[in-house]
């Protein structure tokens, strides 16, 4: 597979085209929803995003999962059962929060009942920027990015880079996260990891796990 990725170092990225950050947080049978918000710190990210403050705790991640099934921010906090943890941490302006289960990605929209908003919208209040993608184990992916508490893009499938509607403040993300190209296999899944890749293009998030492995980290369990 050929790869254009001009805003992703050597190593930044894995062999399918996500940032190895995020796919090394995963255990190996999913990726899960990752959040980006600028002017918010970590423990008040997880706090909106549902996270009881009493349970949020620093934490380091380990140097391996211990099994397959468990990821490690699960391993960072000792948590043994399968319930979702959150891993919280702040590089220059913008906060990350990456949910290993996938479980906070829509709020249920106060204008349309019924119909739910991506988290990307409350994170992005009160005059932040903010950006949620999600991956899960059947391919399913979305990207939404918000300013101000406007939702400015929902892309349900894969982000197209040529679409009309792409706000202003996503345009420099999207040509860094370039693409990835499946070459001449016709049977080839196709660019997957790209809403990823601009989301972290986005926030500044162009690291390996051992970079991450640098800053300080929150952890907490979900419920």
């Amino acid at each position: 597979m050929r790869v254009a990725t001009p805003g992703f170092p050597a190593a930044t990225l894995d062999d399918e085209g996500f940032p190895s950050w995020i796919t090394g947080l995963a255990s190996e049978h999913a990726i899960g929803t990752a959040h980006v918000v600028r002017g918010l710190a970590p423990g008040d990210a997880l706090h909106l995003l549902g996270v009881r403050p009493e349970l949020v705790t620093p934490c380091q991640l380990p140097a391996q999962r211990p099994d397959e099934w468990t990821s490690l921010p699960q391993a960072a906090i000792g948590q043994d059962d399968i319930a979702p943890v959150l891993l919280a941490g702040q590089i220059g302006d913008w906060t990350f929060v990456y949910d290993d289960a996938g479980v906070t990605v829509h709020e249920d929209s106060a204008g349309e009942p019924g119909r739910p908003a991506p988290l990307a919208t409350m994170l992005s209040a009160s005059g932040r920027e903010a950006a949620t993608s999600t991956f899960t184990v059947d391919a399913d992916t979305e990207l939404a990015y918000a300013a101000d508490g406007d939702l400015l893009l929902h892309a349900v499938k894969n982000v197209d880079p040529a679409a009309d509607n792409i706000p202003a403040g996503l345009r420099a993300a999207i040509e860094l996260a370039g693409y990835f190209e499946p070459g001449d296999d016709k049977d080839a899944a196709s660019d997957c990891g790209i809403n990823m890749r601009v989301l972290c293009a986005l926030a500044g998030l162009k690291i390996t796990l051992g970079d991450l492995r640098k800053i300080p980290l929150l952890g907490a369990p979900f419920s």
